[in-house]
């Protein structure tokens, strides 16, 4: 177990690392407009974090163990497929999450 410094040392340079990466943003470039270049990647930062964040609970869950399971399994092909077909995330997370509420009722 390291000493308590080292922790608090840890946590002070992630809180400070975070707070540049967030102020270079808001407060360097925040009231000039980004390049073309910068805006057309930007808008593929929720395409990527999303699947980062969802993949992992779909298919190692900590409540089975780490094992798959067929009702998260579905409830995620239910919200891709919801989400390309209707193009809303809204609808995506309401077929996600009524398939993961009704698929251990049907099956």
């Amino acid at each position: 177990m390291p000493p308590d410094t080292n922790i608090w040392l840890v946590i002070f340079c992630l809180g400070v690392g975070t707070f540049l990466v967030r102020f270079s943003f808001i407060g360097i470039i925040g009231d000039r407009d980004l390049p073309e270049w910068v805006l057309r990647h930007l808008r593929y930062v929720a395409v990527a974090v999303m699947p980062g964040l969802v993949a992992p609970l779909v298919l190692w869950p900590d409540a089975t163990g780490g094992t798959p399971e067929a009702s998260r399994l579905a409830a995620a092909g239910a919200a891709l497929l919801a989400g390309v077909l209707t193009r809303s995330p809204l609808w995506s997370i309401v077929a996600g999450f009524g398939t993961l509420l009704l698929y251990p009722l049907i099956f």
